[in-house]
């Protein structure tokens, strides 16, 4: 039961191919020509939260934020936003639900900002490490925790996305193979639990990729 309930997080599950991956880029595909030549409802709508993010993250990083410095950001946003919801569509692979995607984002992003901020704000790297206030006799534990702390910021990133994807695919998955043993009485409520829980994980799939692209950003702004 547990194989095939976890199976439909399987790259090769769908049609025996690992070619699935390729949906990753599937949200570019689907944005219509015209969604470049013309204005519309939906380029308005995505422009305004386009324009929110820039101001947001551009207040994160502070003094040393520039107007090209959050484009980064937004494009994490845009891409896990789509994937988040390409995994929603029955039979298309859920590639944010992999640490392989996941890990891949969030490792890269750290490791520059840790390497940017070592080599040219060594001094403010070392005084992160010692929050302001800390009895000398606890200077040594802090700087354990902190390095701890900073060690294991890509995993938590990855981790989060992942779980949250996986958590709301398995109960969708729960519920639908639990329909054909329930009565008739009750395949109504269920309809309408997978609708509820449907909603609730498109709300999942905005949120974790604005979580996503917000802590991002405030690492990026601590190397400054």
């Amino acid at each position: 039961m547990m194989t095939n309930l976890f199976s439909v997080f399987d790259p090769s599950a769908i049609f025996g191919l690992s070619l699935n991956w390729l949906s990753t880029f599937l949200g570019l595909l689907m944005i219509p020509s015209i969604y470049w030549l013309m204005p519309s409802r939906f380029n308005i709508f995505w422009n305004s939260i386009l324009l929110t993010l820039h101001k947001e993250f551009k207040t994160l990083l502070g003094p040393s934020g520039h107007n090209g410095s959050t484009f980064i950001f937004i494009s994490l946003f845009s891409l896990i936003l789509f994937n988040n919801f390409m995994g929603l569509f029955p039979y298309i692979f859920t590639s944010t639900s992999h640490l392989t995607l996941t890990l891949s984002l969030a490792l890269p992003l750290w490791l520059c900002f840790m390497l940017f901020g070592w080599i040219n704000h060594t001094q403010h790297m070392f005084a992160h490490l010692v929050p302001q206030g800390t009895p000398a006799v606890l200077m040594p534990f802090m700087v354990c925790i902190e390095t701890i702390s900073n060690i294991i910021r890509p995993g938590t990133l990855a981790v989060r996305l992942t779980a949250n994807m996986i958590a709301g695919h398995l109960l969708l998955t729960l519920l639908g193979n639990t329909g054909p043993s329930m009565s008739y009485m009750l395949v109504t409520f269920l309809l309408v639990a997978q609708i509820a829980l449907l909603v609730l994980e498109s709300a999942v799939a905005m949120i974790q990729s604005y979580v996503f692209a917000v802590l991002s950003t405030l690492y990026s702004s601590e190397v400054n």
